[in-house]
């Protein structure tokens, strides 16, 4: 069984008096993709900003390769190569995709060396081939889609050993988010890149996960196999209802 490399303990958050977390502990092991899954509200995105250091628990723990990373400031999380692509994409429009891409290599430049750099340059555009071709376009003028790739492409130049990814394809058409999806998969067979998926499309993040959790209310209510989770009633009744195939 493969190492794990992230481990939350009994987590804990509250924004003032509401509490957001209730006791959320989960296992992501190297290699994998886990999804965690959950209807709006429901403390994801809570929980991916408080694993990068957004936001600080008042009770809880968060190790990352054995090490308590629990509350740390989120350069220093960055540092330890644990990457957060957040929601809405949040690309810098008003540079070009190229300059996007060199910016998620800023915290190691010096120590990784512009030729190393620039490899993993070529294998971003390898697996991202559209921003090759749009590499000195704004990245404020990309579609919808393209800003998305853009956006997890620049996770991938920090050289992640976890990628925090919340809502990928949200907003995108249908095609251009099952594109988005194949790219993560891709990520993880071709890089080994390891995963943590929150994602509005309950099938398709589950179909590419090994395994996930279902969040409810700020509690862990259901974990298991990805494909035990799609076959699972109570989750079907919950979040994907009953056409399902």
């Amino acid at each position: 069984m493969a190492q794990c490399i992230l481990q939350v303990e009994n987590l804990h958050v509250s924004y003032g008096p509401i509490r957001a977390l209730k006791g959320i502990s989960l296992t992501v092991r190297e290699r994998e993709i886990v999804a965690l899954l959950g209807a709006n509200g429901a403390g994801k995105t809570t929980l991916l900003k408080t694993i990068s250091g957004l936001l600080v628990p008042h009770q809880g723990k968060i190790l990352f390769k054995g090490e308590d990373i629990t509350g740390q400031d989120p350069t220093f999380i960055v540092q330890r190569k644990v990457i957060h692509v957040p929601e809405h994409r949040q690309v810098f429009g008003t540079l070009t995709v190229l300059d996007n891409l060199y910016l998620g290599a800023y915290h190691h430049y010096r120590s990784t060396g512009k030729e190393q750099i620039e490899q993993d340059l070529e294998k971003v555009f390898n697996l991202f081939p559209i921003l090759k071709e749009r590499k000195q376009q704004l990245a404020g003028t990309l579609s919808g889609g393209q800003q998305q790739m853009l956006a997890i492409a620049r996770g991938v130049m920090a050289k992640p050993d976890v990628l925090l990814l919340d809502e990928p394809t949200l907003g995108l058409a249908p095609i251009v988010a099952k594109e988005v999806l194949e790219l993560i998969q891709e990520l993880n067979r071709s890089f080994g890149t390891t995963v943590l998926l929150i994602e509005q499309n309950i099938v398709a993040s589950l179909k590419i996960a090994h395994r996930g959790y279902v969040i409810a209310q700020g509690e862990i209510v259901k974990e298991g196999e990805a494909q035990a989770l799609l076959d699972d009633d109570e989750v079907k009744e919950a979040y994907l209802g009953h056409a399902v195939q």
